[in-house]
């Protein structure tokens, strides 16, 4: 298993016990104010720990802690998810049944029991988009927030994309995935609790970093997998989201909106930069 983190102290705990040794952890941190509390939360659960001295984008970190591994599957997840009883031996299984199946998602919910399949993206037609399946299913893609993959699929098709620095990454290796032939599936029966949001100290300056790093992975990624009109749309539809009423009574969420545009508007206009670290969001 290989979990990235980042001012995740507060969560990264939990995710830790409840794999409970099981499976080989690796985490990777991206440079955090709490890396020695992640190093002793580490150090406790007995995880591989690796610290970065800079940002290198989320992708990019999970690049490295795949690198050390040396399992037949890398299990990718985030520090704010936790596994339920029976999940790892549920995908092994789901791998065993389907012969074909390269890459695989469990079945996410949120704090609530509530689900948050993810069955669409942008950078895929809206004749792709499915709802969530009542059982075991082929997907068009996977949530980088709990992802199984066969090691040497992911290495033969190049990792993750380091260019993207942040979101859009599970999304774009999922279309590379299927390009060269692999199936993804759903897993129903196998359930990983994921908060959403909540992997990084909340704060309106982390909120503002989202932000710009989601609008700039959306039109690179976007352009990479030749999206129609992907960047007049994608500003679009950014400034039609301030006219949301909640974006009022959240300090946090108008500051990633504006991060937001700021991050669209930048990267239509300018090549994605080399991402080697995290730049201060102008």
């Amino acid at each position: 298993m290989v979990c990235v983190t980042h001012e995740s102290s507060d969560v990264v705990g939990d995710l830790l016990a409840s794999v409970a040794g099981r499976c080989p952890v690796v985490i990777v941190d991206n440079a955090a104010s709490d890396v020695a509390t992640i190093a002793e939360l580490a150090d406790r659960f007995g995880a591989q720990f690796i610290a970065n001295e800079r940002n290198i984008g989320f992708g990019a970190a999970c690049n490295q802690g795949s690198a050390v591994t040396s399992t037949e599957f890398v299990f990718f997840v985030n520090p704010d998810a936790r596994l339920a009883e029976g999940t790892l031996d549920g995908m092994l299984a789901a791998f065993d049944r389907y012969a074909g199946c390269v890459a695989a998602s469990p079945r996410l919910v949120d704090e609530r029991g509530r689900s948050v399949f993810k069955g669409r993206s942008v950078l895929l037609p809206r004749s792709q988009w499915i709802k969530e399946p009542l059982h075991d299913s082929v997907v068009p893609v996977l949530s980088g927030a709990a992802l199984w993959v066969r090691r040497e699929a992911f290495e033969a098709c190049g990792g993750f994309d380091r260019h993207i620095f942040l979101y859009h990454e599970d999304d774009d290796l999922s279309i590379r995935l299927r390009k060269a032939g692999a199936e993804l599936r759903y897993v129903r029966d196998a359930l990983v609790v994921h908060a959403g949001g909540i992997g990084s100290t909340r704060s309106v300056e982390i909120a503002q970093r989202k932000g710009w790093w989601m609008g700039r992975s959306r039109i690179y990624a976007a352009r990479k997998h030749k999206v129609p009109f992907a960047a007049p749309l994608a500003i679009t539809a950014a400034m039609v989201q301030f006219l949301n009423p909640g974006l009022l009574w959240s300090p946090a969420k108008r500051a990633k909106q504006r991060a937001f545009l700021r991050g669209l508007v930048s990267e239509a206009f300018h090549a994605m930069e080399e991402p080697t670290t995290e730049r201060a969001v102008p």
